[in-house]
């Protein structure tokens, strides 16, 4: 029966830390920055899929060292949610066999 119960606060846990993570990538933004060089001159743009199409968003001539950041962060993000993911699974793998 202990077992069991520290089982169930463990699936609560996990749900609510990826709850709480996905909301926090959403606020974040997806793709990646891209340099472009035209006559000697920098060029930075955010590149990110809308649906099949590739969008090429301007972001200026200085370095987007917020959004290179921000991007860093979804990617730390993502990685802590993968592995949230996968001890959910184990646990639902858990639950199913007693």
């Amino acid at each position: 029966m202990v077992i069991r119960n520290i089982i169930s606060e463990s699936r609560q846990y996990y749900l609510k830390s990826a709850r709480e993570l996905r909301s926090r990538l959403r606020l974040l933004p997806s793709g990646s920055v891209k340099k472009r060089k035209i006559n000697n001159r920098k060029y930075y743009y955010l590149q990110y899929r809308r649906g099949k199409k590739v969008v090429h968003k301007y972001l200026g001539k200085a370095r987007p060292l917020e959004i290179i950041r921000g991007l860093k962060e979804r990617g730390r993000l993502g990685k802590e949610l993968k592995k949230l993911e996968k001890s959910l699974k184990l646990i639902g793998r858990i639950r199913r066999k007693k």
